[in-house]
């Protein structure tokens, strides 16, 4: 915390076999750092310290504040999304029953569907993005990304999900709770649905950081 700049967390411990943490707060001075059970069980002190310092720079980079505008912006398409099919349908019946009538109606219905769908995807995309920014900045914290490396490694092999996982906050983990990401699908439009980027591309980017 003296590296980053950063005052001292509260440090919660979640007594669950899955080696895992996460960070939150809505600014440095109000923030938390969780870490699993068996998170401290099964790596060693380097491997720990990439944990926490990719944690700690999630509050230094405010990645809760740009994930909680990211939500909230998602909510909003999603509701005037809603509110334009309504209307839509509504002004339909008001219409002559013509071809321009039909064809604006299923336009609306298209882009009522799709909006919400793209703004969901900036969401994941914003999330995957800050992972590999927490990465980045927790190996020049450290000065050893091979330690967070390793800890990726290890956490990747681990197969079996929190006994407690929810979708709604699946992305503010170390690592999805859910290990719905295992290894990349193959699918650049599955991937696209990811809060985390593949395990195996975080590994790789972080060897090829350079000091």
């Amino acid at each position: 915390c003296i590296s980053a700049g950063l005052p001292v967390p509260k440090i919660y411990i979640i007594n669950d076999p899955q080696p895992n943490a996460f960070a939150t707060g809505r600014n440095p001075k109000n923030s938390a750092i969780a870490v699993t059970t068996g998170l401290l069980e099964i790596l060693d002190r380097s491997e720990l310290e990439g944990v926490i310092a990719h944690e700690l720079s999630h509050i230094g980079n405010y990645d809760m504040l740009v994930s909680t505008i990211a939500v909230t912006l998602y909510g909003i398409v999603a509701m005037l999304s809603d509110l334009f099919l309504r209307m839509s349908f509504y002004s339909g019946r008001q219409r002559n029953d013509s071809r321009q009538s039909q064809a604006f109606l299923i336009i609306s219905v298209i882009g009522a569907i799709l909006a919400p769908i793209a703004a969901l995807l900036i969401q994941l995309a914003i999330s995957r993005k800050r992972e590999f920014l927490a990465d980045a900045s927790g190996a020049l914290l450290t000065r050893y990304p091979e330690g967070l490396a390793s800890a990726l490694e290890k956490i990747g092999s681990f197969s079996r999900p929190m006994q407690r996982a929810s979708t709604a906050t699946a992305h503010l983990f170390f690592d999805d709770p859910l290990k719905s990401n295992r290894k990349s699908t193959g699918s650049w439009l599955l991937n696209l649905f990811q809060t985390h980027p593949p395990i195996e591309e975080r590994i790789k980017a972080l060897r090829g950081i350079e000091f």
